[in-house]
This record gives C-alpha cells, structure tokens and sequence, in this order.
C-alpha cells in the first residue's frame, strides 16, 4: 500500500484484473489509492510468471508480479465458499472501484451486476479482450494473439522478414494504461454527479487506437505520396521515410533529418560528408519524396563510420533528435535515469532487489513503493475493513 498522501490517497479499488489489466491496476495503486487484489488460497498464478529472485520466499520470487503487482493489498479467498464469496461481496460494497477482467479470478462471485444495481456510485471497468458483443466477443487473446489481431504486429519486421512480437507484454501495458484512464474519467464523473458508470474496455480496440496514423496511411495513400501504397511493414521507418535506425560503429541508432533539413545539411557539408545534397533539385519542394530518400541515403553511408555513442551526444549538442538504441544492460546503467533516482529498491520476503520507479513526479503528492507480500498476506487487515466477524 502506498503513501497514504498520494493523489489517490482515500479511493478504495478492488482488482479482479488478469494480464489484460494489471497494469492498470498498478497505474491507480501507485497514485496512492488502496487496492484490494484477491487471489486463490494457493496464490496469484501470476506470482509464477518469471523472471524470479532467488533466495526469497516461495511465492514472493516473481519480479513481474512485483512490479505489476505493485503497492497492492493481497487476500485470499475461496470464492466457491459461501464463506469466501460472501467476503468478497463485502469487499465490492467497500469499494468506490473494480478493475475486472472477464472470465479472470473472483469476478463472477463478486456478482458486479448486482452491486451496481444496489450502489449506483460504484465504478466497474470490465475489460475483455474483444468487447461484450460482435463475431469475436467469445474469443480469448493472450498478448501475442491481441497484437496480431488489433495491428501492432503488421507494423513491425522489415518487407521481407516475418511480424515481430513487440519487447514484454507491450499490448497489455496499452489496454492497462487505457484502463487506468477510463477509472480516472469515471472517477471524476461521480464526484461531480454522484453517479458511478461501467465502462468497458476492449484490448483489441485500444491496440487499434494506437495506431491512427498506420490507418489513416493506409486509407489515405493516394493523398501521402511518401508512403508506400499497401502499407506494407515498415520495420524502423516512419511513415514519412524520414526516420529510421541506422547502423553506426559498436551500435544502432534512430537517426532522422526532421524537424530542420537545412541544419541536417549543414552538419553533413561540415563533415564533408554531403555528397550531392546541395544539388538545386532538392531544394525544390516538388521533390520532396526524392530528397528525402536520398538524404537517408547519405545518412546511412555517413552513420557507418561514426561512433554511436559519440554521435549520439553530438547530435544531441546540435538539437538533432537522434535516439541511441539501447540494449536492455545499458539501460539499466542509464546516467541519466541513475542521476534522477528512477531505480528503486524493492523489498521481496525480505530480499533487496532494484527495479523500475514510477514514470511520473508530483510535486504535492509523491510517490512511493511500499512492501511487496506473499499470496493473502494481508488477509487480516482486509477481514478487519469489511468488518467480518472474528477478524482481529
């Protein structure tokens, strides 16, 4: 449980979330909300999911379940028991929010239909992975199949080479960060009117979403002569060919011309590196598309016997914005995340590890990472809020 002074200290949220929501859950836990996450009397089968950390308690070991789990309050309950379903019914009515996934742990015994019906107030985010009705509303997708279907993986890989999976779960983090939006909007919509609101979620919408400008390519291509007609993968390119990640000496790099040619240009006539880019014919807007295709050209010739470190930082001191393609191992040794105290320390049964900061900073209300707990470890104080009988 966070720092009771965070923006969202006060709203009681009840996650019944799977890989389709969990990140949001986590988006609103960590804005200081108290977030109930029920699981089974063994454990979240999510508490599997690896990478683990050796020497920490059985079920304390997954570092995804850490981070996504994060700042959460964990109860076990059987909700097949009259006992354990009446628990969580207890917990729907303490709740001024629920993060629900179809067909995920604990949702159909939390019987949302009904709490709704008898707390117009309560906010319900049902998430699924194609929406409640159409020729696919049945179907399940995990992140590879939601990525497929909703487009994400049609943009990526080069012409010639097969779709790629995007690095994690990278669909899921969309319809999660969408979650978190939809609870936010629904949360300020009952404070003003008192009445709460169900919204739903459907992860192959959100991916789609993301990707306007892809569609509006491929409907419109008559109308953007620097596409490609049939939007075929683009691997690193841009729409506009005017970005793409180059190969330099000992690295890769995301080198673009945008947003001033002229000042690209100048930094390649300064290198002697120009070629025949100051042939009047590129500078006539007419030829735009053949510009840029050669400047690329150039470009790429030039990034071969560059460093990419060096680059990168002189690219930078000329207001360029190129982007230094990180391995995840110099990620993790980022300066500039180290010199602002991104990492942080997460504490697992008792073990020390460093993991991921929050992507945000409040001035007023900070943020804070509170102890990760084992399967039900917060079962008392959770009994105790509902007022269940014999709870300490």
């Amino acid at each position: 449980m966070t720092d009771s002074k965070g923006a969202l200290a006060g709203v009681h949220i009840l996650d019944l979330t799977d890989e389709r929501g969990i990140y949001g859950a986590k988006l609103l836990a960590d804005l200081g909300a108290d977030v109930v996450r029920p699981e089974p009397l063994d454990g979240d089968p999510l508490r599997k999911r690896g990478p683990h950390q050796a020497g920490t308690p059985e079920g304390t070991t997954s570092l995804w379940h850490a981070f996504f789990a994060s700042n959460r309050r964990f109860f076990a309950v059987d909700p097949s028991s009259d006992e354990g379903s009446e628990q969580l019914r207890r917990l729907v009515e303490r709740a001024d929010i629920v993060l629900a996934c179809d067909r995920s742990f604990g949702v159909d015994a939390a019987d949302l239909n009904a709490a709704q019906t008898r707390r117009p107030e309560l906010i319900v985010v049902d998430t699924t992975s194609f929406g409640r009705d159409g020729p696919w509303s049945e179907y399940l997708a995990p992140d590879l199949v939601a990525g497929a279907l909703g487009g994400f993986c049609a943009t990526t890989g080069d012409v010639d080479t097969p779709p790629l999976k995007g690095f994690g779960e990278l669909n899921f983090m969309v319809s999660g960060a969408y979650i978190a939006i939809a609870a936010l909007g629904a949360l300020y919509h009952v404070r003003q009117t008192k009445v709460g609101q169900r919204v739903e979620v459907s992860v192959h919408e959100c991916i789609a979403s993301c990707l306007e400008q892809v569609f509006m390519c491929y409907w419109y291509d008559d109308l953007l002569p620097t596409t490609i007609p049939g939007l075929p993968r683009r691997g690193s390119l841009h729409w506009s060919n005017g970005y793409a990640v180059m190969q330099a000496q000992g690295g890769a790099i995301m080198v673009t011309p945008t947003p001033d040619l002229e000042t690209q240009l100048l930094w390649l006539v300064q290198e002697d590196a120009h070629e025949d880019l100051l042939d009047e014919k590129y500078a006539d807007p007419e030829n735009l598309v053949e510009t840029v295709q050669r400047v690329m050209e150039v470009l790429r010739k030039w990034v071969s016997t560059r460093e990419v470190e060096e680059l990168f930082f002189e690219a930078q001191s000329r207001h360029s914005p190129y982007g230094w393609v990180l391995p995840i191992e110099k990620v993790a040794e980022n300066p500039q995340l180290k010199a602002r105290d991104w990492w942080v320390s997460y504490s697992m049964g008792g073990v020390e590890t460093t993991g991921p900061g929050a992507p945000y900073r409040f001035s007023e209300t900070p943020w804070s990472l509170g102890p990760y707990g084992g399967p039900g470890a917060d079962g008392e104080s959770i009994l105790a809020d509902i007022g269940w009988e014999g709870a300490p």
